[in-house]
């Protein structure tokens, strides 16, 4: 059972995981280096703990220690209950959901190891935004993909906004660091996959053409907000796709573009 601690000081270095949460630039350095990462809210909280997280603390108001009764007595770590003002005071905004965990880090896997066992991989190059990258692993879990590639440039899938956004999906799907892409394509190929790149280029297929060959194996490559892939990436790609559109959009969104995608490509399962 945990201990519940009333604290009264936004100094008090307990909270030190909770501090600054709206500064992205410290906290996109500050949490990979020491392992940790924020869960906001009670459904995203439960869903990292069932899927294995340590949790090192919770950070709750008064509201919320009888929701998370359960995960209170469940777990060791330490509960701090705090006003919503000092709350807010330490994190640096209104926490509208009154409870936030901070959780340890996993080891991640290789990206040679999640291939071996999967037939849908998404890729994502240096996509940015949280918010999308959060609704891109939401997109992933729900329609079949078996793991996510990131590469060195993305964004934190476990830096809170995607973790909200996702709504918990980043601890659904195995994702992995690629270390050196667009040559990663390479090692792609030799594990089986066909990439596909999705673009608007001259000689892009529909994703309805892409969708009737039906790959046993298939990596979706999707490109950072705005600039879309890099030549390189196209280059190194086995195919360029594009989502036929009309009222003279050219593309879209890429967290839109990537349901549209999974859901047209998504494996046949026994």
């Amino acid at each position: 059972m945990a201990d519940l601690i009333t604290v009264e000081d936004p100094d008090d270095p307990r909270l030190r995981d909770y501090t600054g949460l709206t500064d992205v630039e410290l906290r996109r350095r500050r949490e990979p280096a020491e392992g940790l990462f924020i869960a906001e809210g009670e459904k995203v909280i439960r869903r990292a703990k069932d899927a294995g997280y340590e949790m090192r603390s919770m950070l709750l108001s008064a509201k919320w220690v009888d929701v998370m009764r359960d995960v209170i007595d469940e777990l060791p770590a330490p509960v701090y209950a705090v006003s919503p003002e000092l709350a807010e005071r330490v994190t640096g905004y209104h926490v509208h959901r009154g409870a936030l965990a901070s959780m340890q880090r996993k080891p991640l896997p290789t990206a040679e190891d999640l291939l071996d066992t999967g037939h849908r991989v998404a890729v994502f190059e240096d996509i940015v935004d949280h918010a999308n990258l959060g609704a891109a692993f939401r997109n992933a879990a729900a329609l079949g993909v078996d793991a996510v590639l990131l590469t060195p440039r993305c964004a934190d899938p476990l830096y809170r906004r995607a973790v909200k956004v996702s709504m918990g999906a980043v601890f659904q799907v195995p994702w992995a660091r690629l270390e050196s892409w667009p040559r990663d394509v390479e090692m792609l190929r030799e594990a089986g996959y066909v990439s596909a790149a999705l673009c608007l280029s001259e000689k892009a297929i529909t994703i309805d053409e892409l969708a009737a060959r039906d790959y046993d194996k298939l990596a979706l490559i999707f490109g950072t907000e705005g600039d879309g892939l890099t030549q390189e990436a196209l280059m190194a790609a086995d195919e360029h796709v594009r989502i036929p559109m009309d009222a003279g959009v050219d593309s879209l969104n890429v967290a839109a573009a990537s349901a549209v995608a999974f859901y047209a490509t998504r494996a046949r399962r026994n």
